[in-house]
């Protein structure tokens, strides 16, 4: 157990050492069974953190995204935290003023994460396979970014089905409608 840990820590060590050292743009820190954001990746990380662009924690076990990392990668494009167990975001996403793609497929949310709905860039939105069941149809309208949000394997409700183009000028991808069964 220890050495399966000692191993996940260094993989995780060796994923940031790189990205400092070559001044990448995009952090992968997928499948590092992380259960948080490691405090140390902050100071590790300070002289590149406004560059990076990218960030991948997809298929770990994380249950939040803390404010501090969302303030600390201010200058995010893309963030994937598919695979993951989490509920919610915090109200500090607004504040990803670059942010084009986010995926939260396969995690937990039971509601549309209405801070997303506030993010001036947003193109993308992949909530594929969560338990959501209310979207704010009227706050996704206004969204002026907005080309595509998955929705498929969510037990949304009728009326996300009644949002079409042109009403929503994005495209909305939803699981088909299951047949009512016959009594």
């Amino acid at each position: 157990m220890h050495k399966r840990m000692g191993e996940a820590v260094a993989r995780v060590a060796r994923k940031v050492n790189d990205t400092v050292e070559n001044k990448a743009d995009s952090l992968d820190l997928a499948n590092c069974k992380l259960m948080s954001f490691p405090v140390g990746i902050y100071k590790a990380m300070r002289s590149v953190t406004e560059g990076i662009h990218r960030i991948s924690l997809a298929n770990n076990e994380l249950k939040s995204i803390t404010s501090r990392f969302v303030t600390t990668f201010s200058q995010l494009t893309e963030l994937n935290l598919a695979g993951n167990y989490l509920h919610r975001l915090p109200e500090e996403i607004t504040s990803l003023l670059h942010l084009r793609a986010i995926d939260l497929s396969r995690n937990r949310f039971r509601r549309f994460p209405e801070p997303l709905a506030t993010v001036p860039a947003l193109e993308t939105i992949d909530l594929e396979e969560n338990e959501i069941a209310e979207v704010p149809t009227d706050k996704l309208a206004s969204m002026a970014a907005l080309r595509s949000l998955n929705l498929r394997a969510n037990p949304v409700g009728p009326e996300v089905r009644l949002l079409v183009r042109p009403l929503v000028p994005f495209d909305l991808l939803l699981s088909p409608e299951e047949p009512i069964p016959k009594a």
